[in-house]
């Protein structure tokens, strides 16, 4: 049986969605991109999903976009493939459940595009990151969109510019990674974070994690003007005054997972 291009499994509450293609140091194909919007899309069905993992097989998390295919498209082909690529990324960030990347290897251009559009994101100690796509005459111009919203300008900038490999303790002090831990402990660790963000309310995490992206780039006033609204919208919840409840009954919270 061939391989499939990206596997799910799933585990009490939290899944992981693998691209399954070591041979191209999984690259973004079309083909892969349309798999990983399939299986993005089946989990934001799933109430009993409270947490995503995604992950790559092998030694390298993604070289980026296939780009023997992009040089092979004609424009309809190319605007194709670029415009599958930034659904693939707002999905990541629209879907209700916090999704975060178990990163090890390299993860260039659209790799690390996809590690910054990530909720969270685990990286190995050897991790490497870049955007070198000034290298080969093609800017990195859409892996630029979320990587400006995950680091600081001059440090995306930066990386743009020379498009230089970053190692994860400077990945971890950009903000590019919420993590950084020893190779060996890379699995264990992003599953232990995974598991321990699906304790929560999936409902109380959904209405935060939307949120975030709604307000994040917001001016400061009309920030907080919307945000009431999400606070009080939040507090009125099943699961925001059972968890208000328990907190001042020194009990453990029972979870209804609904709005």
């Amino acid at each position: 049986m061939a391989t499939p291009l990206v596997t799910v499994e799933t585990t009490d509450t939290v899944t992981t969605i693998t691209i399954e293609q070591p041979q191209t140091r999984n690259a973004l194909s079309l083909p892969v991109m349309e798999a990983v919007i399939d299986a993005l899309e089946e989990v934001a069905r799933r109430t009993d999903v409270h947490a995503v993992v995604l992950a790559t097989a092998g030694h390298v998390f993604s070289s980026g976009h296939n780009l023997a295919e992009v040089r092979a498209a004609d424009r309809q082909e190319q605007q194709r493939i670029f415009s599958v690529c930034s659904r693939m990324m707002l999905l990541v960030q629209q879907i209700p459940q916090p999704v975060i990347a178990r990163v090890q290897g390299v993860a260039t251009a659209a790799g690390c595009q996809l590690v910054a559009s990530c909720d969270l994101a685990v990286a190995a100690e050897s991790a490497r990151f870049a955007t070198p796509g000034v290298r080969i005459g093609l800017f990195c111009s859409t892996p630029m969109v979320a990587l400006s919203r995950a680091v600081p300008r001059k440090q995306a900038m930066r990386m743009l510019l020379t498009g230089e490999m970053v190692p994860a303790d400077r990945a971890l002090a950009m903000g590019l990674v919420s993590d950084v831990v020893p190779d060996e402990d890379l699995v264990t660790a992003t599953a232990e974070l995974a598991r321990t963000v699906a304790t929560a309310s999936s409902a109380t995490v959904a209405i935060g994690k939307r949120a975030f992206y709604d307000q994040i780039d917001l001016p400061i006033e009309a920030a907080y003007e919307q945000m009431t609204q999400v606070m009080v919208d939040n507090s009125l919840t099943p699961d925001a005054r059972e968890g208000i409840g328990a907190f001042l009954d020194k009990r453990e919270p029972q979870w209804q997972h609904r709005v």
